[in-house]
């Protein structure tokens, strides 16, 4: 099959065409020539659109659907749809399903779902059974079946001796462990930052001490232990030193942040918005500007849209009884370009592969096809009708966001948005 893209500009730090409007020609899911025109009498797909743009596939390291458990929030092949049409060739998924993907039935069971799709599909498997916390699952056996890393999903460790042994266990298979950065006993039924307005709000607040408490208690153990740690979604300045400081004494530790965490604060409270209830919090301007700042410089090693489907029943409802979760896969372009260059965007949406163990797909000839496409662009209004998931609930809504993603290509398999 020949799949010829035309007039594209490659935003690919490590191809030789980096910045170079070219034609791309695809045989049989491999990228056969790349060159300024391309011209065949016969290709089986032509792949043009206004103001075409494409990069390496697109990477989110910290996505939920619903299958199994809660099909009526968002099916498997519903939710790898509209990562593909939100420019995303690969989502690692938390377990945050029922049953909890703790054993390695569980893994199989998504990845023979997701066998078919143009999306990949890499689960994250639970940390410890049922995700209760109080003894491991199954970690050899769920990585032998194609975990890429283990963590309770929004579920902080809170036995440091589970911590102790889990990095201690995993650093026999180059395991990777996820630690949700949130001491419990501080948070307490927090549902906001904790912050004067939370106050004028009458809204319990989550202090920014329970996260940045606990990621350093989770640092003490690394450095004891050794092996490979994770902070997924961390939301504050401090979180952002302390682990800048580690880094800078070697220890093997990455961290992601919620494009939501970076585009929004607590301001945005005052309306009593449930999909402003996330975790972890929105927190203040000082905070995102630090966040922001974290990853410019590499202190903060990815984004993640934090993707979280929730159904009307659960969200609309009063703030104190909704769960936390925003929709943020449709608009982690959008988001991203009001903040970031093109090329910031770009590498902020691929560079988390490399902690997961996925191989870069350089755009030259002689490498797999794996293409996010886009408009960086395009300027529009985010309404519902951007919505592919099937529950709704987006903080994005009615916000100005900026790039369109046309879809994805994988091999041979071309998902338009």
């Amino acid at each position: 099959m020949k799949i010829l893209v035309k007039s594209a500009k490659i935003i690919d730090n490590e191809s030789p065409f980096n910045n170079k409007v070219m034609d791309i020609l695809v045989e049989n899911g491999t990228i056969k020539e790349i060159a300024p025109v391309i011209r065949l009498k016969k290709v089986d797909l032509e792949i043009s659109r206004e103001n075409l743009h494409v990069s390496q596939g697109w990477f989110d390291s910290s996505v939920n659907f619903g299958e199994p458990g809660y099909e009526e929030r968002e099916t498997l092949e519903n939710g790898l749809r509209t990562a593909g049409c939100s420019g995303f060739t690969t989502i690692a998924l938390n377990p945050g399903n029922d049953p909890v993907t703790d054993n390695k039935g569980a893994v199989s069971f998504l990845q023979n779902k997701a066998d078919k799709q143009p999306v990949s599909l890499l689960p994250i498997g639970a940390l410890t059974r049922k995700s209760e916390g109080a003894e491991m699952a199954e970690l050899y056996d769920m990585q032998q079946a194609g975990a890429v890393a283990f963590g309770d999903y929004k579920k902080a460790v809170a036995n440091p001796n589970m911590l102790k042994i889990a990095l201690q266990y995993t650093r026999n298979f180059d395991g990777l462990v996820m630690s949700f950065p949130q001491e419990n006993k501080i948070a307490g039924a927090g549902q906001v930052n904790e912050h004067e307005r939370s106050t004028l709000l009458g809204l319990k607040g989550i202090p920014a001490l329970a996260e940045e408490l606990h990621i350093t208690r989770d640092l003490f153990i690394l450095e004891y232990t050794g092996g490979k740690l994770h902070i997924p979604t961390i939301s504050t300045a401090k979180s952002v030193e302390i682990i800048r400081e580690a880094k800078e004494r070697g220890l093997d530790v990455t961290c992601s942040v919620a494009i939501h965490n970076l585009f929004f604060t607590d301001e945005l409270l005052h309306e009593f918005d449930t999909n402003a209830k996330v975790l972890p919090p929105l927190r203040t301007k000082a905070d995102t500007k630090a966040l922001i700042a974290g990853l410019k410089d590499g202190t903060i090693d990815m984004v993640t849209s934090d993707h979280s489907p929730i159904d009307q029943e659960h969200k609309k409802v009063e703030f104190d009884n909704a769960l936390f979760g925003t929709l943020g896969l449709e608009s982690a372009l959008g988001a991203l370009l009001q903040l970031f260059s093109v090329k910031t965007a770009v590498r902020l949406l691929t560079s988390g592969k490399s902690r997961f163990n996925l191989s870069d797909t350089v755009i030259d000839e002689g490498y797999p096809a794996n293409f996010s496409f886009f408009d960086p662009d395009k300027e529009y209004t985010f309404q519902k009708e951007h919505i592919l998931s099937t529950s709704k609930n987006s903080l994005f809504l009615g916000k100005s966001l900026k790039g369109q993603v046309y879809g994805v290509l994988v091999g041979e398999e071309f998902l338009a948005s």
